[in-house]
């Protein structure tokens, strides 16, 4: 059986040491529970948290929207995520979301320089309608099928 659909199943990918499970693992949460929920219980239409490693290990998943949570120097898919995808929302220099527009956005990054910071990165995605721009974007083709 089918579980992961990769036009359809986002990815929410954390660091793997023990810090990042620590605090970025319950904002990764946070966020597959909005997708989630504005998912509808549409097939595919939902999120699967994983760690980093395991995402980089794994070349078959990489064609899946993903989001990753965390800095640079705690999640390899940050890491190269921050260097090719450009900044949505930032605050005081501290707080940063990185996303890519229009039909190619499938992809972003949610990051601070602290872990306060990044928590205020990934309220302002969920809460200030970029969740909503990239849900858009990911599951509009489909939803046009249903």
């Amino acid at each position: 059986m089918k579980l992961v659909d990769p036009d359809a199943t986002i990815l929410v990918v954390t660091g793997g040491s023990a810090a990042a499970l620590q605090k970025d693992r319950p904002l990764a949460d946070w966020v597959a529970e909005e997708i989630n929920r504005r998912g509808s219980g549409i097939a595919y239409h939902r999120a699967v948290v994983l760690r980093d490693d395991r995402y980089v290990m794994s070349p078959l998943v990489h064609q899946n929207p993903t989001i990753a949570i965390g800095g640079p120097g705690a999640n390899q898919v940050a890491q190269h995520l921050s260097q090719v995808l450009p900044t949505a929302w930032s605050r005081e220099e501290r707080s940063f979301v990185q996303m890519a527009g229009g039909q190619q956005g499938r992809q972003a990054v949610l990051w601070g320089m602290d872990a306060a910071a990044t928590r205020d990165a990934v309220e302002a995605f969920i809460t200030g309608g970029l969740l909503d721009d990239l849900l858009e974007r990911v599951w509009a083709f489909r939803q046009g099928l249903m």
